[in-house]
């Protein structure tokens, strides 16, 4: 039987993020955010990351490229860790970090790698 879109989307979510995170999400899932969260799920995940048009490492760049370029410093933290996850190397956050700085500004570009930076550090990727 066929997973529906809502089950490849979690698979991928946990996959990426990791199954610390989709536990600790589903455990503060409430009657507030759990209509947004099955939307990301369903539709983020499970429907435009589900596309296999692009591998998971070439998504993971693209978020935290773009995430760094809307200054969302939260969900970059999340997104670095989920890039790391899917194969992406500290050279290649790097060097998303100054595309970063080139097409959408030093400040972006300096606040992205401070920040990605930062989970590297934590993971022990770089001292």
């Amino acid at each position: 039987m066929a997973k529906t879109r809502l089950e490849v989307g979690r698979d991928i979510l946990k996959q990426t993020l990791g199954d610390a995170y989709y536990a600790q999400r589903v455990d503060s899932t409430n009657s507030f955010n759990g209509s947004l969260r099955r939307l990301t799920d369903e539709y983020c995940f499970g429907e435009v990351w589900g596309d296999e048009t692009l591998t998971p490492k070439q998504r993971s760049m693209l978020v935290i490229a773009l995430l760094a370029c809307m200054g969302r410093v939260q969900e970059l933290k999340t997104h670095v860790g989920g890039a790391v996850n899917n194969g992406c190397n500290v050279e290649e956050i790097r060097a998303v970090m100054m595309q970063v700085a080139i097409y959408c500004g030093i400040p972006a570009g300096v606040e992205g790698t401070r920040t990605a930076e930062g989970v590297l550090r934590e993971r022990k990727l770089i001292d």
